[in-house]
């Protein structure tokens, strides 16, 4: 009986494979031609993933993404080797970095909100992506009532601009961190800075200037929009904030930059990154924040991770991993 089996099965994978082969000829022969002559795309599609956070809709916006070389002192206090077995881990390039950004726009029901503005407009074409995709998605820039800043490095606050100075978000309030203006705007601070941070204090004054009453400083634990609430995690920067978003059962949390890449710093939360400004208390805030979140089991928003930027975080090790969401073809 398994004799015939076989047998059986053999004599149809033959048929089947010849009648495949017979398709395929007849089929190369008629449209082969049309089919070599198209053109590849070039490019991504519009990067929007949209979930629901109970009744609020949030949008999550890839504003592209950059690859550079890795520097020796991009993790500050691990060897070299040890950060290329965390990206070669991650099937990531060794001695390569790749870093992308992800914006997100949340509606309230009452509002739209945008959380973070990406890296504003770019002549590499590497970034500045959030506007187009955004558009794309149905989001017209125009009906944006609110901008909402986590803290002032180019990467989230560049894109309050376009190309010839003009406000992307024309109709937007723009909200910012309090104690973040407060260290930015700090002329003391400035003067003080080594040379190589003074261009980033120069930027927060070129993209907040001359905003007048359309820019408000929020202070944290108290709602920016309708459920939607900052929280202090400093470290990263002096001002730096993530945020609760809060509806019915729903619960979500955006934590801004508390990691970059998810697979050296989620994994590992004690390597400090070249952009923090106080490690020591970015990896104690990352901490307490990834320990609060394993136990409540709210899903995680990244600004860094890859898009569309969400997941749920768990203990591995003396670490933690990101368990991506999975993609639904429904609200």
């Amino acid at each position: 009986m398994t004799k015939i089996w076989q047998d059986t099965t053999r004599r149809g994978a033959l048929q089947t494979l010849g009648a495949g082969a017979a398709f395929a000829a007849t089929s190369a022969a008629g449209l082969g031609s049309a089919l070599a002559a198209a053109p590849p795309v070039g490019k991504q599609a519009p990067g929007v993933y949209r979930q629901k956070v109970g009744d609020i809709e949030v949008t999550s916006v890839t504003d592209g993404g950059r690859s550079f070389p890795l520097a020796d002192n991009f993790v500050r206090n691990a060897p070299r080797a040890d950060v290329n077995s965390a990206l070669q881990a991650a099937y990531m390039p060794a001695d390569r970095m790749t870093i992308v950004f992800n914006p997100m726009v949340l509606n309230t029901g009452g509002k739209l909100v945008v959380i973070d503005t990406g890296n504003g407009p770019d002549p590499k074409g590497e970034v500045g992506h959030f506007i187009p995709n955004m558009t794309a998605g149905g989001i017209d820039p125009k009906s944006i009532d609110m901008v909402v800043i986590s803290h002032f490095h180019g990467d989230h606050i560049n894109g309050v601009r376009l190309a010839d100075g003009s406000l992307a978000f024309p109709n937007a309030e723009i909200k910012v961190p309090a104690a973040e203006w407060a260290f930015w705007m700090s002329d003391e601070n400035m003067a003080k800075a080594p040379d190589a941070m003074k261009g980033a204090f120069n930027n927060v004054r070129r993209v907040f200037k001359d905003l007048g009453d359309r820019l408000t400083r929020y202070e944290m634990d108290k709602e920016v929009a309708a459920g939607v609430t900052p929280f202090a995690t400093h470290g990263h920067t002096p001002g730096h904030t993530s945020f609760a978003v809060q509806s019915g059962s729903g619960r979500f949390l955006i934590q801004s930059d508390i990691t970059n890449h998810p697979a050296l710093f989620v994994r590992n939360p004690g390597w400090h990154a070249i952009f923090d400004m106080n490690p020591t208390e970015a990896e104690a805030t990352r901490r307490k924040f990834y320990d609060r979140a394993v136990a409540d089991k709210t899903p995680v928003a990244g600004f860094h991770y890859p898009f569309p930027s969400v997941g749920h975080v768990e203990k591995a090790g003396d670490g933690y991993r990101l368990v991506p969401i999975a993609w639904s073809p429904a609200l």
